[in-house]
């Protein structure tokens, strides 16, 4: 029997998975709290001895490998030269990473905004601007703006190609620890985003997993090797696209529900269905990924409450619901695990804003122009209509007895007709929260990685 340790250091728990290889199965799982304020090493430990009652402490693992959210997960800064367009890009790259994008500046940065860069604890900064060929000065500037702030944290440079050199110049001028890859909009809406991406993980392996100290871990690990989100961003993928003769599940999307975030995954092109549509604006990545830090269910319920308005805020009192009151004793409990059918009809409240407002900002939006040549129809985003399904995750949608009630208001409805949302999703649940822990099988044996998934991701 071939095992493997499949190790999830999140921001709330540590999640432990183990796989035998040879039947394709979890062999088991556990969970604790992650330590990483104190020593990562307890919460780990914790959570190995509750692996070990289940499967005997005689067993031994083959390979063990992790991934990691704990401390905040991956903040970044994404710096570019027009907001909607290499900023964006920028944006797409640190989301698609793994990363929390935590500050964005576009145009001529100043000192001020290159000062918050260090107050706020970045751990990486993505410099993009200019076409290949294109504006130099702006990336220029900003290179030096960084310089002399003697930005602490790795700087990326993913912008005009045809300045390199004098980007190298002034890092090296100004000793900056930096990193070099290709344009992240080499052209005009053209996204590219593998080569960042790429360089994000390995600055992740080899500088953030020690700024955190959570490297001290791995003299009982062979490797932390991926931020999570990234981990669940390659599990959905293989899970939409399949392997070799594996079918996947075609297009989806994920809604990852948590104490601080909801990140909505899609898997599909998203291109526009109708023959009279015409995709505007930026390229859209075939597996994007959105992070929005002011809507979860412990850490940002406050953050919950503020997407609301005064009147819907006072239909809620009128219905019995003081949300807001509701939303302080979350955020200052974060623990908090519902206690009787009040909490748990409550939570569902606070999920389905979650989810409603997380496909909102994930989805394309389609625009109406009315001209004397006749009617156009101008889709931004990603067409997510024809999706298969729609996957939830995340400790609420998980351990919910009505996790469809959360789901469903990530579908097409009245109140968003302009929205491309899924028409006729089918759910599934991530019930044994798997997906990171199958991301990082995948690096490894991506086809027993979709077998497992195939088996667990089951129907509501």
């Amino acid at each position: 029997m071939e095992l493997y340790l499949l190790v999830d250091f999140g921001s709330t728990y540590t999640k432990l998975t183990a796989v035998d290889l040879e039947k394709a199965d979890i062999v088991a799982t556990s969970s604790s709290f992650t330590t990483v304020a104190t020593d990562i090493h307890e919460g780990y430990h914790q959570a190995l001895q509750q692996l070990y009652q289940k499967i005997g402490s005689e067993v031994s693992f083959s390979k063990i490998v992790a991934c990691s959210s704990a401390a905040g997960g991956l903040k970044m800064a994404a710096i570019g030269l027009v907001e909607e367009l290499t900023v964006e890009a920028a944006k797409r790259v640190c989301l698609g990473a793994g990363g929390k994008v935590d500050l964005v500046f576009s145009h001529y940065l100043n000192s001020k905004e290159a000062a918050r860069i260090n107050q706020e604890n970045i751990d990486i900064v993505l410099l993009a601007g200019g076409t290949d060929g294109g504006n130099k000065d702006c990336v220029l500037h900003n290179a030096e703006v960084l310089g002399k702030a003697g930005i602490q944290v790795p700087v990326i440079y993913a912008g005009n190609k045809s300045c390199q050199d004098e980007i190298i110049e002034i890092f090296e001028k100004y000793h900056l620890e930096y990193y070099i890859c290709d344009n992240v909009m080499p052209k005009l809406n053209v996204l590219n985003i593998e080569s960042a991406r790429e360089v994000i993980r390995t600055v992740f392996m080899n500088n953030i997993i020690e700024a955190k100290g959570i490297k001290k871990i791995e003299n009982e690990i062979d490797q932390i090797i991926l931020p999570t989100p990234h981990a669940v961003l390659k599990a959905v993928e293989l899970l939409s696209k399949g392997y070799l003769g594996e079918k996947g599940l075609g297009e989806i999307v994920i809604i990852d529900i948590g104490g601080a975030t909801t990140d909505v995954y899609s898997i599909c092109s998203g291109s526009p269905k109708r023959a009279d549509v015409i995709l505007k604006g930026l390229e859209e990545p075939f597996a994007k990924r959105t992070v929005e830090g002011d809507l979860g269910m412990r850490y940002s319920a406050m953050g919950v409450v503020n997407t609301l308005s005064e009147e819907e805020v006072k239909r809620y009192l009128e219905q019995g619901l003081d949300i807001v009151s509701e939303a302080k004793k979350r955020a200052t409990n974060v623990d908090m695990i519902p206690q009787n059918e009040e909490d748990e009809k409550n939570d569902i409240i606070f999920a389905q804003i979650c989810s409603n407002l997380g496909m909102s900002r994930h989805v394309g939006k389609m625009d109406t122009y009315y001209t004397p040549m006749g009617t156009y129809y101008f889709q931004y985003g990603k067409d997510l209509t024809d999706v298969n399904y729609i996957i939830g995750t995340g400790g609420v949608i998980i351990y919910n007895h009505h996790p469809q009630e959360i789901l469903k208001k990530m579908l097409a409805n009245e109140k968003s007709i302009m929205e491309l949302r899924p028409k006729n999703a089918k759910f599934l649940l991530d019930k044994e929260y798997i997906f990171s822990a199958m991301g990082l099988l995948s690096l490894h044996e991506p086809l027993i990685a979709l077998k497992i998934m195939k088996k667990y991701i089951i129907n509501i």
